[in-house]
């Protein structure tokens, strides 16, 4: 990749079909764009997609990227909400019609950029890294096929990646694609095993355009680092426990209503009393 390569990111959160997957997407759409400008991705590069939109309004963001990216540019999408698959063709809900890969193709051709990375993060999102595959081309998503229809926790843990060094292996200060990847999908793994479920999530990577491995969105950042080794440590188990709540609130239609209630109240608990430990070790 050149020195004069610029991201160009478009975040979108589709329909979501109830308030509490709304409300989860919804923050993992707006981690991701805060964090794309947290690492220094100006605002004019950024595009952000929520409250219902429509394909029209896709192509709208589309049609402004097209104005301002270069053939050496990387446009980096990230589809955060719920897919569906009727065997044929995957799709990613929107408002009115939803969008297919093929929608998404001929959007693409608007835009001067040839590297393109491309996150599906919804449920039975398998069938877009084949039909979007190729040259100069990163795709992700979050199940390997479209069978996998059940709402996915990959979304969350794949922004969280770019909000915090947790993902940064190397430690060198910036969080690449392939560690975001990596990282969230250990994450789903583990959150999959804390409930005892089979997972019905397999996120997968087709890494034909080799960006994978060198880009990232800037320099790592996220919640401000205190000075104080418990301090940030405690900063970590609090974050660990938020993603635990997120994680069971996506994963609630597949638990029996007694364990979900019993484990919601037990995290949110700790949650409580790690907030509270946290800030009085702060307050010293």
């Amino acid at each position: 990749m050149t020195a004069l390569a610029r991201a160009f990111l478009l975040v979108v959160v589709g329909l979501a079909g109830d308030p509490e997957h709304a409300t989860l997407f919804e923050k993992w759409g707006d981690s991701l764009a805060a964090s794309a400008a947290q690492l220094g991705v100006p605002a004019d590069r950024i595009q952000h997609l929520k409250g219902d939109p429509t394909r029209a309004d896709m192509e709208q963001a589309m049609g402004r990227i097209a104005k301002a990216a270069g053939p050496d540019d990387v446009l980096f999408i990230v589809l955060v909400g719920h897919g569906t698959f009727d065997g044929r063709v995957a799709k990613f809900n929107l408002k009115g019609p939803d969008l297919a890969p093929a929608d998404l193709e001929a959007m693409l051709k608007s835009v001067a950029s040839k590297r393109l990375v491309l996150v599906n993060t919804t449920s039975a999102s398998g069938p877009f890294k084949d039909a979007m595959a190729g040259p100069n081309r990163t795709i992700i998503t979050a199940t390997r096929s479209g069978a996998e229809q059940f709402a996915t926790l990959f979304g969350g843990y794949f922004a969280d990646a770019f909000a915090s060094d947790a993902a940064d292996l190397d430690k060198n200060r910036r969080v690449t694609v392939q560690e975001a990847f990596e990282y969230a999908q250990r994450e789903v793994t583990k959150a999959y095993e804390r409930t005892g479920l089979l997972a019905t999530e397999h996120a997968v990577i087709d890494d034909t355009g080799k960006l994978a491995t060198v880009f990232a969105l800037g320099t790592s950042g996220g919640e401000a680092q205190s000075a104080d080794p418990k301090v940030r440590a405690l900063q970590a188990e609090r974050r660990a426990l938020e993603q635990q709540v997120e994680s069971l609130k996506v994963l609630k239609g597949s638990l029996e209503p007694a364990k979900y209630e019993a484990e919601l109240e037990r995290l949110v608990t700790a949650l409580a009393l790690k907030t509270r430990e946290l800030r009085q070790a702060e307050a010293k």
